[in-house]
């Protein structure tokens, strides 16, 4: 079988949940966290390794909490994203704190990705019809295109993803009548009031569907995207305004650059599933609830590795 990854960004700091590391809060009845659903959906897809990119302070109750338990059912490996991880003669801006944002966690993992691989992140349940999907594109149908990269996202409806318990930031896509990507913008505090859905995107207030298909940051992406993401992080630092602590390098940013230069092709596989988060604290109990109902409806075990 074609060899596989996962990447599961979790180095978040998840200022907005508060308290607590909310990638480890367990919302199972066996003790279970999101990334625990997450891998076992992506390993029930034929994905067969793990790479976990972590913050080095929270090695040792990440590995405590669900390494120790993930390498019984899987390969698995660990990247660091620092914010000292800059391309050479590159320093750090002094009062800096913030990551430098999802492109540069998955430069983390340049020297353990050497396969096709999906990313996501850690505190986002997706459900199990992405994974099947992004797999099934990465083992069947992902060409090799010479310089043009082929990619693959799965496509949430915008309805399914929102909090109601605050506002949410989503990579609003536009996708032609093919499938494939022809935008993503990085939309910030988008949320539902009074039946309407509003959000800020390039410092504008815009006004969205329930139906606007959205990344929510699970793609499916070929080995070579590290070397264009190790490549293009110098200009990225180098537009970055003196004194702005807060630019993020994100992987959503990259694509729709790649894709509207013509380097590369994203196919949007459409996926119905509703998405569960941990944005903010009282969003625990709904993430709890939902996944009960799951159990119920058999769609997992009350033992989820047992």
């Amino acid at each position: 079988m074609k060899e596989t990854a996962l990447v599961i960004m979790a180095a978040g700091i998840g200022s907005r949940y508060g308290a607590g590391i909310k990638q480890l809060a367990k919302v199972g009845p066996g003790g279970e966290i999101i990334m625990d659903y997450s891998i076992h959906d992506a390993l029930e897809a034929g994905f067969n390794k793990v790479i976990f990119i972590i913050r080095k302070d929270i090695e040792e109750e990440f590995r405590e909490v669900i390494g120790s338990r993930i390498e019984k059912v899987a390969k698995v490996a660990y990247a660091y994203q620092d914010l000292q991880d800059l391309p050479e003669g590159y320093s750090l801006p002094e009062g800096r704190t913030k990551p430098w944002g999802t492109a540069q966690a998955v430069l983390a993992a340049r020297d353990l990705i050497d396969c096709p691989f999906i990313v996501i992140n850690a505190d986002d349940f997706y459900g199990a019809d992405g994974f099947r999907k992004v797999h099934d594109y990465l083992v069947n149908d992902m060409k090799e295109q010479g310089d043009k990269l082929d990619l693959c996202m799965a496509g949430f409806i915008l309805g399914n993803t929102l909090s109601e318990n605050g506002t949410v930031a989503r990579g609003v896509c536009k996708v032609d009548e093919d499938e494939n990507l022809i935008s993503v913008t990085e939309t910030y505090e988008v949320g539902k009031k009074d039946g309407v859905v509003t959000g800020k995107a390039g410092g504008k207030d815009v006004t969205l569907s329930e139906e606007d298909v959205v990344s929510m940051n699970m793609w499916g992406l070929p080995a070579s995207i590290i070397k264009v993401l190790k490549d293009r992080f110098p200009a990225f630092l180098d537009q970055v305004q003196e004194g702005d602590l807060k630019a993020e390098y994100l992987l959503p940013m990259v694509i729709d650059d790649l894709v509207k230069e013509g380097k590369a092709t994203v196919r949007v596989l459409p996926t119905h599933d509703r998405w569960y988060g941990m944005t903010y604290q009282e969003d625990r109990a709904h993430v709890e609830e939902a996944i009960r109902d799951m159990i119920r409806r058999g769609i997992y075990k009350e033992k989820l590795f047992g």
